[in-house]
C-alpha cells in the first residue's frame, strides 16, 4: 500500500477518525532533507500494514502545517485514536521512525 495524501478535506478521516496508528510526514517539494526522507517514507508505506502512512504538502496545505505548528519541515508526527503521540523534526532512520510508531 503507498502513502495517502493528505489535505484539509480528508485529514479528519484518515487521521483523527483511524483505527490504526497514523505516521504523517510534513514536507515540501523545495526541502532536501524531505526529499532525501521520501524513500524511506514509501518503503515503510510499502511494507507496514498495522499502520497508515500519510503525506501533507506544507505549501499546498498551509493550514494543517499552522494548526499543527509545523516549523520546520521534515517533521514527522505519530497520531493513534485521534491523539498527536509522537513529534520529531528532522531526517530520521526507517528504524528510528518505526520505533516512533511502536
Amino acid at each position: 500500500m503507498s502513502y495517502i495524501v493528505l489535505t484539509s478535506e480528508n485529514f479528519h478521516q484518515e487521521v483523527l477518525q483511524s483505527d490504526r496508528p497514523v505516521l504523517v510526514d510534513f514536507w515540501a517539494s523545495w526541502c532536501g532533507p524531505c526529499q532525501a526522507l521520501a524513500p524511506t517514507i514509501d518503503e515503510i508505506a510499502a511494507e507496514q500494514t498495522a499502520i497508515k502512512v500519510g503525506k501533507v504538502n506544507v505549501d499546498e496545505q498551509p493550514d494543517l502545517a499552522r494548526q499543527f505548528r509545523v516549523m520546520s519541515i521534515p517533521t514527522l508526527m505519530v497520531f493513534k485514536n485521534g491523539d498527536l503521540v509522537r513529534r520529531e523534526v528532522g531526517g530520521r532512520s526507517k528504524e528510528e521512525i518505526l520505533a516512533m510508531v511502536d
